[in-house]
């Protein structure tokens, strides 16, 4: 590669200590760039990363958790609310039905007396 003379390198002459002498071009020695480093990535963005992580994995299953107690509200309600009216209907049969004790007695008593415990008809 032809070099113009107006940029060409001054040459340089270095004796050394047994006497030879060495004659080259001078190099300007070429330094790496200063290495950049990345900053460490700090805990604390870490931590809250994680936890948005483990918030976002805990909601499905805490949506489903509150999901699954209301319906079993709902389905203990609805069976007390069914038990209350079967049994309401079975008193109500008890009551007004007719009855089918026919072998019964029945006494009817329109003036009673009690003196000491003890009935005196």
């Amino acid at each position: 590669m032809p070099v113009q003379p107006d940029t060409a390198p001054a040459v340089a002459s270095i004796v050394l200590p047994d006497g030879r002498i060495v004659t080259g071009y001078a190099i300007d020695p070429t330094y790496p760039g200063p290495v950049t480093t990345k900053p460490p990535v700090s805990r604390t963005a870490v931590n809250v990363a994680l936890g948005g992580i483990g918030f976002l994995a805990v909601s499905g299953g805490l949506l489903l958790l509150t999901t699954f107690i209301t319906a079993l509200t709902a389905l203990i309600t609805q069976l007390v609310i069914l038990a209350a009216v079967i049994f309401g209907g079975w008193i109500a049969v008890q009551l007004f039905g007719t009855s089918s004790r026919g072998a019964g007695t029945t006494v009817t008593i329109r003036k009673a007396v009690f003196k000491r415990n003890h009935f005196h008809g």
